[in-house]
């Protein structure tokens, strides 16, 4: 489902595809498990269009407030490294 916040169209997370892709990945962290099914689910590359998705879904918020993570500045920082 697409949401449309402050003129961005933004996915609303569907969690349980999200579960069944958590079930695959090699990754270990959370953030970088989510930030990986983005980038291949919904085929998000932008970190400004990630945050945003993160930023507008209660969970998705709670994984940023965990790992520190305040702007797509920072976001970018994490996908630069994965």
């Amino acid at each position: 489902m697409l949401l449309n916040i402050k003129g961005k169209v933004l996915v609303r997370i569907d969690w349980d595809e999200y579960k069944e892709h958590k079930k695959t990945s090699i990754r270990s962290n959370k953030l970088e498990m989510i930030l990986e099914f983005l980038k291949s689910y919904y085929n998000m590359n932008n970190p400004s269009d990630i945050y945003h998705t993160l930023k507008a879904d209660d969970i998705g918020q709670m994984l940023l407030e965990k790992y520190k993570i305040k702007s797509d500045i920072d976001l970018e920082d994490v996908l630069f490294r994965m």
